[in-house]
């Protein structure tokens, strides 16, 4: 046995001799490829910031190449649930004291584009009821709160390169109102080529599919580099609200910001029960002591299954945040959260044919565990009504709810309920689609279940009750009749309607 273990050890130092070398090699490389990116920005202003985001991407870069040789993934037996401190149920809270408001900041991620719905433009102009868009109702949301308590929470918007400049012509409508509508650009970084790990665009002024932005990760060290974070504090701001752009659950909550200040947590992350359609969702841990965000991609092949079980991880990350502000100015200073990077893969069109890159991302839940105090409040899932396809979009503007003051408020008669579970097929894909084919939306109040497949028309008037199923064969066309009510039934190519 004694003469073969330095064998063992000899290859592993090999390999791993081997492995930081081509490591070097890729990031010298890379270096050499961004200083010239930089050279070619003629304008002094203009290349310093340039350079100082190309700075950024590079220490992203190399801790992916670090990364790829160490791995990510989690030791399993680690992995404990949150003790009763780390999460806290949204319940026990009771001060609702709206002092603390004028202490409050808000922001919406909306840097994403409405692309996988069909639509042109920035996702936040996608109309959602009553001819009022994501962003309307957000603006109405929050001009209610600062004249109902007499205060001045403003609105930040983190627009990514590709939403800057729409939205800069939308919220001019918004001048006037009971609300500072201010925005500020994330970072855009090159997408890497797969193979040969060197950056797709050749200078800076490359308009193409050569630039991505980095994910809501992002959000902190772009706060501090616009000059947004010191203006918030100069303003008496402590903390900062973020949601995504499309949630419009996600409404200020005296309660919790309270609590938060009660805690002195710097960091409160919401989470909400899990449902079949959220096994994916990250989840928060107790690992090493420290509360940690669990992403399925860190998971063990193995213990996929496990991370999946509703059983286990009760709940799962909205992705709205509490953030206090001078604990962000302290971290990013001191260079102090390395979150987990994401590898996302993409293909883009060159010419005739298609290349495969990379984009380096992160996630802004995943730095909680750099924050002092940092914890979860399970809340209901009222707060978490994302749109991300045609299937949500069918959900808010339904009579499920009604809107007070910018705000999507459950039916009293739905309490206590799950939200129904609806599946549209690629008919409904696009929101144009959606539109022309669901005219006027069904009632749904008493619905548990919606599947439409194929080419489906619903009628006015038309009321969808326990499990509906609409399955229509291709070459054929459903056309559910105005007045209709569907109970508990399958409805299929002949309009036959059988109990289910």
């Amino acid at each position: 046995m004694s003469n073969l273990t330095p064998k063992k050890h000899t290859k592993s130092q090999s390999a791993y001799a081997f492995d930081n070398t081509a490591t070097n090699v890729a990031a010298s490389q890379m270096r050499n490829a961004l200083n010239n990116l930089v050279d070619s920005v003629s304008d002094a202003e203009a290349q310093r910031k340039f350079e100082n985001e190309m700075d950024s991407f590079f220490a992203l870069f190399r801790r992916y190449l670090t990364d790829k040789v160490s791995g990510t993934q989690l030791d399993w037996d680690k992995i404990k649930s949150p003790n009763k401190d780390e999460v806290v149920n949204f319940q026990s809270l009771v001060n609702d004291d709206a002092s603390n408001l004028d202490k409050l900041a808000v922001l919406k991620l909306n840097g994403g584009l409405g692309t996988s719905m069909g639509c042109v433009g920035p996702k936040s102009v996608i109309e959602v009821r009553d001819g009022n868009t994501f962003l309307d109702l957000t603006v109405r949301q929050i001009e209610h709160l600062n004249r109902n308590y007499d205060t001045d929470v403003p609105l930040l918007l983190m627009n990514s390169f590709n939403t800057d400049a729409d939205t800069a012509k939308i919220i001019k409508k918004y001048q006037g109102h009971r609300i500072r509508v201010r925005t500020f650009n994330q970072s855009r970084f090159p997408r890497i080529l797969k193979d040969s790990l060197l950056p797709v665009p050749s200078d800076f002024e490359d308009k193409s599919e050569s630039w991505y932005p980095p994910g809501h990760g992002d959000l902190f060290e772009s706060l501090v580099s616009s000059g947004e974070l010191d203006y918030l504090l100069n303003q008496g701001k402590e903390i900062l609200f973020v949601s995504n752009g499309d949630n419009l659950g996600a409404t200020v909550d005296p309660k919790i910001l309270n609590h938060m200040i009660e805690t002195n947590a710097e960091f409160i992350m919401e989470l909400t029960d899990k449902t079949r359609a959220d096994v994916k969702g990250g989840t928060l841990i107790n690992y090493d002591g420290q509360v940690r965000l669990l992403e399925i991609a860190q998971v063990p092949k193995e213990h996929v299954e496990d991370f999946k079980s509703i059983k286990k991880f009760k709940n799962f990350n909205t992705n709205n945040l509490w953030i206090n502000l001078k604990a962000i100015k302290r971290l990013v200073e001191n260079n102090g959260i390395q979150s987990e990077i994401i590898p996302n893969q993409k293909s883009i069109s060159s010419g005739s044919s298609d290349i495969n890159v990379l984009q380096l991302e992160t996630a802004v839940g995943a730095s909680i565990r750099y924050f002092n105090n940092a914890h979860g409040i399970v809340v209901p899932r009222s707060r978490f009504l994302p749109v991300k396809t045609c299937s949500d979009l069918l959900l808010v503007k339904s009579d499920l709810f009604f809107l007070e003051h910018g705000a999507l408020k459950l039916d009293p008669g739905r309490d206590g309920f799950a939200n129904p579970l609806i599946k549209l097929g690629s008919h409904f894909k696009k929101v144009s689609n959606f539109q022309s084919r669901i005219p006027h939306m069904p009632k749904i109040l008493e619905l548990d279940h919606l599947t439409i497949t194929g080419n489906v028309n619903l009628g006015k008037n038309v009321q969808l009750k326990g499990t509906v199923i609409i399955v229509c064969n291709e070459g054929d066309k459903i056309d559910i009749p105005n007045g209709s009510i569907l109970e508990n039934v399958v409805v299929t190519g002949s309009l036959s309607i059988l109990e289910h």
